[in-house]
């Protein structure tokens, strides 16, 4: 008898320390404890259907909240001559006294002549013209007018070298980064990046960047491929950087899976998000308290309704009804987030009431011994 004592005050130690039993998540009236307190530190504000309307123009937190793109446009299908071009002429003159010629040749070779900041080249006995801005046929017949007041027998032929003001830079992110002269003023981005080599297909969910005038411009790859009202035409000096996307959520608790998760859209629901993640533990998450915990920027702090009121934000979602379902389908999850699915306190009764059993059983096989 005395040893089924000893085990009764073991069981009893054990439904009094039932708070501590080894589990995978917090309850959700353990998160929420301090909300109840006289001064707490963060907010909890339930998200149903009525309040995700009201919800969705609070501040986004974690990034800017959409992608910045440039609408595209079509451009003339030819180039102009830009600074920093290197122009190459032949000069062709069947006067046998030619001053460019000689007595050796019916040609002359003006090679390697760079574009100047004032958009001039320099000619032998002509001196400088302005090329900027012209087309290569169109420089051509200026410098044959020019050479034509002292050989009015010359032809010109003329070719124009890109420099970096008609050339653009793929930096990182594709087989083959470089620098990609501009075909013409009608180039557009998806034909750089197949003359590059295409996307790096190791790449997950990347992301496009266009750096240009000091601005940098920002999308999805798969939204370019998909519409052509953002396959942009580039600039001379334009940078083009292919990099991941690295926004991402936290999944913490009852879920199928705990562990950092990447967004794989621009916009990610609670729902959308819970799928990602595996969906929730049937046997051990409470569908009454899956929680988002998100930190805002002093700055967004507003009274009433028109925004969060403490820095941190505990959204709570009860998918046990169709107002919870619909809310967790709009309401969207911000990069930084954490959503927990918290644990069913029923797990821990029912662990309880198998050790309890447990004990029962040991008690009565003790009694039995003893006897």
């Amino acid at each position: 008898m005395r040893t089924a004592k000893l085990i009764l005050a073991a069981m009893c130690l054990t439904l009094l320390s039932a708070c501590a039993l080894p589990r995978g998540a917090a309850v959700q009236s353990e998160v929420l404890k301090e909300s109840r307190s006289e001064a707490p530190s963060f907010q909890v504000v339930e998200v149903t259907r009525d309040t995700t309307p009201l919800l969705a123009k609070w501040p986004r937190s974690g990034w800017h909240g959409h992608y910045h793109w440039l609408s595209a446009d079509r451009g003339p299908d030819s180039s102009t001559i830009q600074t920093g071009d290197v122009i190459d002429m032949v000069v062709w003159d069947n006067n046998e006294n030619s001053l460019l010629t000689g007595d050796n040749g019916r040609y002359a070779n003006i090679a390697q002549q760079k574009v100047s900041s004032s958009g001039k080249i320099f000619l032998p006995y002509v001196g400088e013209i302005s090329v900027r801005g012209l087309t290569e046929d169109s420089a051509r017949r200026r410098a044959q007018q020019q050479f034509e007041q002292i050989l009015p027998s010359v032809q010109v032929q003329l070719s124009v070298t890109a420099g970096r003001n008609n050339s653009v830079d793929v930096v990182s992110g594709v087989g083959a980064p470089g620098r990609y002269e501009l075909e013409s003023r009608n180039t557009k981005i998806l034909g750089i990046l197949a003359q590059s080599g295409g996307v790096d297909p190791g790449l997950r969910n990347p992301l496009i960047r266009l750096q240009r005038g000091g601005r940098t411009y920002e999308t999805r790859v798969d939204a370019i491929l998909a519409d052509a009202g953002r396959n942009v035409r580039l600039r001379g000096g334009d940078e083009i950087i292919v990099v991941e996307d690295d926004r991402s959520f936290n999944a913490l608790g009852a879920t199928g899976q705990q562990q950092l998760v990447y967004f794989d859209k621009d916009r990610l629901s609670v729902m959308e998000a819970l799928s990602s993640t595996g969906g929730l533990n049937a046997s051990r998450a409470n569908l009454e308290g899956v929680l988002i915990l998100r930190d805002y920027h002093p700055r967004d702090l507003k009274p009433g309704f028109a925004g969060p009121n403490k820095q941190q934000v505990v959204f709570t979602l009860d998918l046990t009804s169709a107002d919870g379902l619909f809310a967790a389908r709009q309401f969207l999850v911000q990069p930084g987030d954490t959503l927990l699915a918290t644990e069913s306190p029923i797990n821990a009764a029912s662990t309880i009431i198998g050790l309890f059993g447990t004990v029962i059983g040991v008690t009565g096989a003790v009694n039995n011994a003893t006897n």
